[in-house]
């Protein structure tokens, strides 16, 4: 009972959503259609198929050159292209857009080199576009596609490439005709992760003046004053969400991909020299320098160099609201989740698989829907208990719930439970049932025994899905937006304002202070990857 209550309670939001389809908004519905819904639609799909190409192009290249071929720098590329994962997409268009403004130190340079003068003696891309906020998402977002693209190729048979060599297959042919295909499951799957996180930004967008679903749920709620309709554009985008996972699914569908030997037989690798070693360098090394070391770079500059404007009592507060926030989210989900797994694992039903799976939903969608979600019903209940203590003792309770940390940490837990819950479920199912059946043999209780056996063995995993979730409230930034109290920043929304007036050096440190945190985890699923791969 209490897993399903859990469940239940997590996918309110979720479910809110759905149901706000059914409600009549009058004219209002009318005049997005009639305006702006069409460019909503029209731009998030063109930016999820940029951004699906540009991480299936970047992504499955790189695991393919650091997996099977050998070049200088291979074995730092293998952890290194990983690293752009830890950078939200709106801090690197907030760095290329100062870099490539007209008063930026690029198109400044080339005036200065070739004497122009204004705009109107050359021309030079507008990064605040659409093709900006591809680039920009696709830099942070193949991280998705390499990783589960290099574990696949990691995982393929060696007997099946050696057949295709025997065939006469050269390196390209074995690499279209037998990897590629074999590999096609977790490269749509993290194709499919990648373009969920295109629905959900915010901040790229935003700042690119590029109007989607996520920017329309935003400006419907606040400047319209219109929640149903933002409920309801928010139900837009959950189908869109729901569209992408089934066809992924859809695109599978009976095929089957088996392997016929064993992952620990080590594959041939193809040694690339002369110009070919240059290229296969070059490819690995553009990503991170684009997403990861240039941002970082000019953030750390900016800061180093305005410490006194950056690094003041301003950046400590919110630093202290982002870390509260930030550890109570990540110590009630690793709770939640250890309660949801042991359940499944002590009552197996059917019902109890489909309620974690359905708390586990959240994580699919984007946080502006999540934020929708959870203000609706979380605003009912303080009207609700508000009437009735009026009518019961004539007293007021006025908002409770509504703008408090409470409900943003709700939220948090929605968007991000399934994060914290597949990392203890990974480390529960090693465990032996044996284990159990002794320590109720020796009289502990189920949660005794979760506390004193599984827990302990659970260590790695707890410790993972706690830095998980505590990287991921740092950075979220749509729910935040919405949901955060009355002079309650963090320091992604502090980031977000000051880029937003093009105060950039304001916002440096907090900016490099999220990158700095982000990173943690990505460099500890490298060495767990490298070691996993060693054993």
């Amino acid at each position: 009972m209490v897993v399903m209550a859990i469940a239940l309670l997590i996918s309110t939001p979720t479910l809110v959503v759905l149901s706000s389809i059914f409600t009549h908004t009058g004219d209002v519905w009318s005049h997005l259609v009639d305006t702006v819904l069409l460019r909503y639609v029209l731009n998030s799909l063109w930016l999820m198929m940029g951004v699906g190409i540009g991480v299936l192009g970047i992504g499955v290249s790189t695991a393919w050159l650091v997996t099977l071929c050998r070049f200088p720098g291979a074995k730092l590329f293998e952890w290194a292209l990983l690293l752009p994962l830890a950078a939200p997409a709106y801090l690197l268009a907030y760095a290329y857009t100062d870099v490539f403004e007209y008063f930026g130190p690029v198109q400044t340079t080339l005036r200065l080199w070739f004497g122009w003068s204004s705009t109107n003696d050359y021309w030079f891309p507008n990064v605040r576009s659409l093709w900006g906020a591809i680039v920009m998402l696709s830099l942070v977002l193949y991280p998705y596609v390499y990783l589960l693209a290099r574990v696949a190729f990691l995982d393929q048979a060696l007997c099946t490439m050696e057949a295709s060599r025997s065939l006469g297959r050269g390196p390209w042919k074995s690499f279209f005709t037998v990897a590629l295909p074999l590999a096609r499951p977790a490269i749509a799957t993290g194709v499919s992760l990648a373009l969920m996180e295109t629905l959900n930004d915010f901040g790229t967008v935003q700042h690119f003046g590029v109007e989607t679903f996520t920017t329309g749920i935003y400006r419907t709620w606040f400047s319209m004053g219109e929640r149903i309709a933002a409920a309801q554009l928010a139900t837009c985008l959950l189908l869109f969400v729901f569209g992408l996972i089934l066809l992924e699914r859809w695109s599978r569908r009976q095929a089957r991909y088996y392997q016929t030997v064993g992952r620990n037989q080590t594959l041939s690798t193809y040694h690339l020299r002369g110009w070919r070693s240059l290229l296969a360098m070059t490819i690995c090394t553009v990503p991170v320098l684009l997403g990861l070391v240039i941002p970082v770079g000019l953030f750390t500059n900016m800061t180093l160099n305005n410490l006194e404007r950056t690094v003041n009592r301003n950046f400590w507060q919110l630093s202290q609201h982002s870390l509260i926030l930030a550890t109570l989210t990540a110590a009630i989900a690793i709770v939640l989740s250890m309660i949801m797994a042991y359940g499944v694992r002590l009552k197996p039903s059917w019902g109890m698989r489909f309620g974690t799976r359905l708390s586990a939903m959240g994580y699919a969608v984007p946080g502006s829907v999540i934020a929708v979600g959870t203000l609706i019903p979380v605003a009912r209940f303080d009207n609700w208990l508000d009437a009735h203590m009026r009518s019961l003792f004539d007293i007021s309770t006025g908002l409770l719930l509504s703008g408090t940390i409470a409900a943003l940490i709700f939220a948090y837990l929605v968007r991000f439970l399934a994060v914290s819950f597949g990392a203890v479920e990974s480390s529960l199912i090693k465990i032996k049932p044996t284990l159990d059946d002794a320590s109720r043999s020796l009289g502990q209780t189920p949660s005794r025994t979760l506390l004193k056996v599984h827990a302990p063995l659970m260590s790695g995993g707890l410790l993972t899905g706690i830095m998980l979730v505590f990287v991921d409230v740092m950075k979220e930034l749509p729910a935040t937006m919405v949901i955060r109290p009355f002079n309650f920043d963090t320091l992604a929304v502090y980031v977000h304002r000051y880029a937003a007036d093009e105060r950039l050096v304001e916002a440096s440190a907090p900016a490099l202070a999220i990158l700095l945190v982000g990173l943690l985890p990505v460099i500890a699923l490298s060495v767990q990857i490298t070691r996993s791969r060693a054993r």
